[in-house]
């Protein structure tokens, strides 16, 4: 527990406050799949104009395909997530947002940064990679644990 005497009284660091992680791992999987599904949906309009854009340039339009998705899930990942709420549309939903333990605003290329190493520790690991959050400080993952973050219930 990190403590500082000011002008007499004993501060606690805001990250000690166990009401901050109370059902922050249900909550932070819920939110997983409502973004997951808002991205797919987003796919939708785009997938229409990149198929009429390979219509018109006789297929080449068509390998835009291949970066849709990863661009699309990114761009989403960095204005919300690196926004004012610090959160994605499913974690708002969710109640949790991002924070960064030094005290600093998440950026749009923290926010990035986050989302691609969670996505390359799932991938070159497995998902098993998120049972680290049974045993990490704050519930926090491996990711979390490399850039200086935790996700908190923002209702607290």
């Amino acid at each position: 527990m990190n403590t500082t005497v000011h002008e007499g009284e004993i501060l606690t660091d805001r990250y000690d406050d166990w009401r901050l992680y109370a059902g922050v791992r249900t909550r932070r999987v819920m939110a997983f799949f409502i973004d997951y599904v808002i991205v797919a949906l987003l796919t939708i309009p785009f997938a229409v104009v990149i198929f009429l854009l390979g219509i018109i340039t006789l297929g080449l339009g068509w390998m835009l395909f291949t970066i849709l998705v990863p661009l699309l899930a990114l761009s989403y990942v960095a204005f919300t997530m690196g926004g004012d709420k610090q959160a994605t549309v499913g974690m708002q939903m969710m109640d949790i947002r991002l924070e960064r333990t030094d005290g600093k605003r998440v950026d749009p290329l923290l926010a990035v940064v986050h989302s691609v190493l969670f996505w390359a520790g799932n991938v070159l690991l497995s998902p098993l990679i998120l049972l680290a959050t049974l045993v990490l400080d704050r519930k926090r993952t491996i990711h979390d644990l490399l850039l200086g973050t935790v996700i908190v219930r923002a209702d607290i």
